[in-house]
């Protein structure tokens, strides 16, 4: 059974805040992230229908809502890993120069395997999302760009004060910029994921650490792995727009990341 509550993210919170604004229930923007103000507008809803209010949505709320979501994968299927090679991934990476796979390809099998990510569907979504971030199959750093710095500004400026970010001001946003194959960013998920690595606050102090290919390799995974179920359902549902805005929290490089997963499912076991 589907439970959502404050902290959970992804394609069902979109529908369940926008069924909540449809009924009246108005929270502020649709945007996928269940925070304080999507629970008082459960909570809110579930007073008005004799529920327990608990801003808490189970299967009461969700019949209540009429809302259905389709279960969670029973979780990951046989590994792959052995499947994978240098020459299969350089079909899904065309303009990529094979030698860079080779290098960095093995820190990536073996982060997902780590994480107990090894499946066919897991491996496709680590390649796309490389694809999609980084077609160069190397860890990178973000370039500026007019999302992240103001005309005349210093780079990388409007990130400063980003509080989804967790930055604290300048020079937070330069410091923090996407780094990596999932392109890691802000100083509140370089805390979050460098104690998870058991990195202790070394990402913090050296955020460069980000782009070494084993590291960047482990944070690609662990990334993923914290957005698993999420993940796996919209894959389930053949819905790889969810599954790319679960990681990038948008469409960016939605084309690339479907095409490498499509060539996969054709050539990987």
């Amino acid at each position: 059974m589907i439970v959502l509550k404050e902290g959970s993210t992804g394609d069902e919170v979109i529908q369940l805040q926008s069924k909540l604004k449809s009924l009246g229930f108005d929270f502020g923007n649709v945007d996928g992230d269940f925070g304080p103000k999507t629970t008082a507008a459960v909570i809110a809803f579930q007073k008005s229908k004799g529920l327990t209010a608990d801003g808490v949505v189970g299967q009461q709320s969700l019949e209540a809502l009429g809302l259905a979501f389709a279960a969670p994968s029973a979780g990951p299927g046989p590994s792959a890993i052995a499947d994978v090679t240098p020459e299969i991934v350089s079909k899904m990476f065309p303009l990529t120069p094979v030698g860079n796979i080779r290098a960095n390809l093995p820190f990536v099998l073996e982060a997902l395997e780590a994480d107990l990510l090894g499946d066919k569907d897991m491996i496709l979504m680590a390649l796309g999302t490389i694809r999609a971030e980084t077609a160069s199959f190397r860890p990178i750093s973000e370039g500026i760009s007019r999302f992240n710095t103001s005309a005349g500004g210093h780079p990388f400026n409007l990130y400063d004060n980003r509080s989804d970010l967790g930055n604290q001001g300048p020079p937070d946003g330069a410091t923090f910029k996407g780094r990596g194959f999932v392109q890691l960013t802000g100083r509140a998920n370089y805390t979050k994921f460098s104690a998870e690595l058991g990195l202790g606050d070394r990402l913090v102090a050296q955020p460069d650490l980000a782009n070494d290919p084993q590291t960047a390799a482990q944070l690609l995974a662990r990334f993923l792995k914290d957005k698993e179920a999420a993940i796996r359902r919209a894959l389930a549902n053949n819905d790889l727009k969810t599954a790319r805005r679960l990681v990038n929290g948008g469409s960016h490089g939605l084309a690339d990341f479907t095409n490498t997963f499509r060539i996969g499912e054709g050539l990987i076991a």
